[in-house]
């Protein structure tokens, strides 16, 4: 099975990984797993006063800032997964993700490290149930 976990590294994504690490007898054998970290393209004031090679280290760096630990717990819990940063619009970058990719099931933390988050669930988290036609299983 295909599986997209898309991380963002706050409270919500440390409990998916919790969940998927105590819980990987409800999924099919021989799992794929893809970790996709999603950074929010810089305002168009400070993209200007950076060179391109600049913002694509930037964003590398905070890429990795948020990457290196969710691979670092998963290789302790012999999970081997492919890792993947863009940068765009949340949830609009994770479901064209997941439906160019053909995943079968995406895993994510219900709320993340937005400044706006929605009364019951984030707003990406609703974004990527209203736009992506893979399951979603959210963790709370």
């Amino acid at each position: 099975m295909k599986i997209l976990l898309p991380v963002d590294g706050s409270l919500y994504t440390k409990k998916m990984l919790a969940y998927l690490t105590t819980h990987l007898d409800m999924f099919a054998t021989n799992n794929e797993f893809t970790v996709l970290s999603v950074q929010p393209a810089l305002p168009p004031r400070a993209r200007g006063m950076l060179n391109q090679q600049e913002l694509l280290e930037y964003h590398k760096e905070e890429a990795a800032k948020v990457l290196d630990p969710v691979l670092k717990f998963l290789q302790q819990h012999d999970i081997t997964v492919t890792a993947r940063a863009e940068t765009g619009s949340p949830g609009e970058v994770i479901s064209s993700y997941a439906t160019d990719g053909r995943f079968e099931l995406i895993i994510m933390g219900s709320h993340g490290n937005s400044a706006l988050a929605g009364l019951v669930m984030g707003s990406v988290a609703s974004k990527v149930l209203a736009s992506c036609s893979a399951p979603v299983l959210l963790i709370r």
